[in-house]
């Protein structure tokens, strides 16, 4: 297999890759580069009922955005499954602050103690899960987008309120590593 595949690509070869899709999805179909939409097209495909936020065409604004997600759930699957490696690089640094968190377990993608159905059935798993995917869910609704959406596309459209929703991603992403987890952990 090549070594090309099965190893992580530098950033200044991924980046632009990830970048030239927003004038590309921009200039072969007007579309927009974002994920959370993808929930409300599935939502709106398999639940059709009372909820007006789920009455609309969704086969006319979503279909195309619903075959990337599965295009990136199958390109996940071949690079994490077929592809992989065994472990994840990480500094001695990040070593020790994980460590120092009770995580030990760094031989995989995520740590064992975080990211199993064992750890998931504890108190603490229940609130990582429920809690954090409300607020994501709920961030998401209230940003008008997702991290993808407005780091790619909307920073490069030069929109202001994606500046801000970028911003307090990264503001919450510092309070949830450095306040919330080590309370977690």
């Amino acid at each position: 297999m090549p070594d090309v595949l099965t190893r992580p690509w530098p950033w200044y070869v991924a980046g632009p890759i990830i970048g030239l899709m927003v004038p590309a999805l921009l200039l072969l179909g007007n579309k927009s580069f974002g994920f959370s939409s993808n929930l409300r097209h599935i939502c709106a495909a398999c639940l059709p009922g009372k909820v007006a936020f789920f009455r609309y065409d969704w086969k006319k604004t979503g279909s195309w955005n619903l075959a990337f997600l599965a295009g990136t759930l199958l390109g996940g699957f071949i690079g994490g499954r077929l592809l992989a490696t065994g472990s994840v690089a990480l500094s001695a640094r990040t070593r020790v602050a994980l460590t120092a968190l009770g995580l030990h377990d760094l031989s995989g993608l995520v740590p064992r103690e975080a990211f199993s159905w064992a750890a998931l059935a504890t108190p603490r798993g229940i609130v990582m899960v429920v809690v954090g995917g409300f607020l994501v869910g709920f961030g998401t609704a209230y940003a008008g987008g997702c991290t993808s959406g407005h780091a790619i596309s909307g920073l490069a459209d030069f929109r202001k309120a994606s500046l801000v929703a970028v911003i307090g991603f990264f503001v919450g992403g510092w309070i949830a590593t450095f306040v919330v987890l080590p309370f977690l952990f």
